[in-house]
């Protein structure tokens, strides 16, 4: 059953209260969370939308049945292409994050995963059965999940099991024959206050010594023992000059108290030599999100400023064109990253000193290259982009009136007067643009999100790691070899002097050694 966003909300009605934020428990339905429930509410409302139809509908590899992208494993080049049109479409209607591909990435992760880590068990464990269990109800009941990475890591030099406090990943404290006990926190965990699932997966590489913190596992978002501490990123709120939408988002520390998980529910238990592809598969098919969501961000940015240059009437300057010139050529270079990532998809990983080998049931997986690569770029521009929208309106957003001064007899006509820019404009449109940039920009809101452009997905650093170890830069030596006209015979041929004479050095000074005694 495909649901709406009424049939979404009133499920989470239903749910037992854990959520706390600001000191008091929060409920799943609070106004506060309504801005971020309306984001993700867009991804019901768009399904039987003649606009996004055909991006948002798709055909279920378990069922054949039609249902919503955001469940759905991709199997063909097409579909990672439309999962990358679909969020940037649905991101541009929403002004920003869509706020539900955490679980699709998530989903299509552990879809690999746990088909390889049964191989490696040699049919002694189900993780895959299990997780196609998990899955077939994800898509029939079109449910939301949260993706649970990241660990709070604790001391961040050392390893899961050399932390003092074994807590600091979460693990699993005791296996039994119905199911395993888990403990630890997962933090920054985007909107799994409205979510119906939580799936959780490693966040790093994983030694031998580290294999009870390889688990990955999925529970209802209210499961007994587990706790979310909340936090709530909503724009200012509107009295007399609503937006056009207003989005909102969330995040939660998710604490695992003791957690027990049913065999069911469990995709990876010790496996430690996949802990650590679950964490860059899922890196890696967020980062091909990203390619869909920061371009849409970067369409947003980029009207927001030229509105800016319009408003001020400076939009001729040449200043002006400059700066969006460098706004467009990392929103589309950002996208260009993505599609190329979808149309080099195969069911095929990246392996240090192995290269792209098959890996997992069939399932397609963007290339890693171009989706880092592109992560890469958009991360790194964020706050170059947030330079540019302030150059542009100049301090304007940052003092500008409130509200209820627009609505005052004494004050309207006068302040109207005054912010009046470009004679072409309405003031009235001038103070919402205004109003706006200030909402996004010159709030604690906007600063989060600069952060969260930053570091979601995976900070910059990350895609660059991954970029130089996968990418081939001793082909590009030799081609650089042959055209500059180097011999690397006669490299070799050097060092085989050198050690030959540090051969007869070491012979000579034994001997010297040897007289003396």
């Amino acid at each position: 059953m495909v649901r709406t966003k009424e049939q979404y909300m009133k499920d989470l009605g239903r749910m037992k209260s854990n959520l706390y934020y600001d000191g008091k428990e929060l409920d799943r339905l609070d106004d506060l969370q309504m801005p971020c429930l309306n984001t993700i509410g867009t991804t019901f409302d768009a399904f039987d939308d003649p606009e996004y139809r055909d991006l948002v509908q798709v055909k279920s590899h378990l069922t054949g049945e039609i249902i919503n992208r955001f469940t759905h494993v991709h199997h063909s080049t097409d579909d990672l292409h439309k999962k990358q049109d679909m969020t940037r479409k649905l991101c541009q209607k929403v002004g920003g994050c869509i706020q539900r591909c955490m679980g699709c990435d998530a989903t299509n992760a552990i879809y690999n995963v746990s088909y390889e880590a049964d191989k490696l068990n040699n049919g002694e464990s189900h993780y895959h059965e299990n997780f196609k269990k998990w899955l077939l109800r994800f898509q029939q009941e079109d449910l939301v999940a949260a993706g649970a990475q990241t660990d709070v890591k604790g001391d961040r030099i050392k390893r899961p099991a050399d932390q003092a406090d074994p807590d600091m990943y979460v693990h699993v404290v005791e296996k039994k024959k119905d199911g395993i006990i888990v403990r630890g926190c997962k933090l920054h965990i985007s909107e799994a206050s409205v979510s119906d699932e939580l799936l959780v997966i490693p966040t790093r590489a994983l030694r031998p010594e580290d294999k009870d913190y390889a688990v990955a596992f999925a529970l209802p978002g209210d499961y007994e023992g587990v706790t979310q501490v909340v936090t709530i990123h909503n724009l200012r709120d509107r009295e007399h000059f609503p937006r056009g939408f207003t989005p909102g988002a969330t995040d939660s520390y998710i604490i695992f108290d003791d957690v027990f998980v049913p065999w069911e529910r469990v995709f990876l238990c010790g496996e430690y030599q996949h802990g650590g592809v679950l964490a860059l598969l899922f890196g890696l098919f967020h980062r091909h999100s990203y390619s869909g969501c920061k371009p849409a961000i970067g369409d947003i940015t980029t009207g927001t400023a030229a509105l800016a240059a319009e408003y001020n009437n400076i939009a001729k300057a040449s200043h002006v064109r400059h700066k969006l010139a460098q706004l467009i050529l990392v929103t589309e270079l950002g996208y260009a990253a993505g599609y190329t990532a979808s149309d080099l998809g195969k069911p095929e990983v990246f392996m240090p000193g192995m290269g792209f080998i098959p890996y997992g049931p069939g399932s397609y997986i963007p290339n890693s290259i171009y989706c880092n690569v592109g992560r890469c770029l958009s991360g790194e521009a964020v706050y170059r982009e947030a330079e540019i929208i302030t150059d542009i309106c100049g301090g304007i957003p940052a003092t500008f009136p409130h509200e209820r001064d627009f609505v005052n007899p004494k004050l309207k006509d006068k302040l109207n007067k005054y912010i009046t820019r470009n004679p072409k404009i309405a003031p009235e449109n001038a103070a919402q643009l205004w109003r706006y940039i200030g909402d996004v920009s010159c709030s604690a809101t906007g600063g989060i999100h600069l952060y969260g452009s930053y570091h979601g997905g995976g900070s910059p650093v990350m895609e660059q790691i991954a970029i130089t170890t996968q990418y081939d830069i001793e082909a590009r030596k030799t081609m650089v070899k042959k055209i500059a006209g180097i011999d690397d015979k006669l490299n070799k041929k050097r060092l085989e002097i050198k050690n030959a004479n540090s051969s007869k050095m070491m012979v000579h000074h034994l001997d010297e050694v040897v007289s003396k005694k």
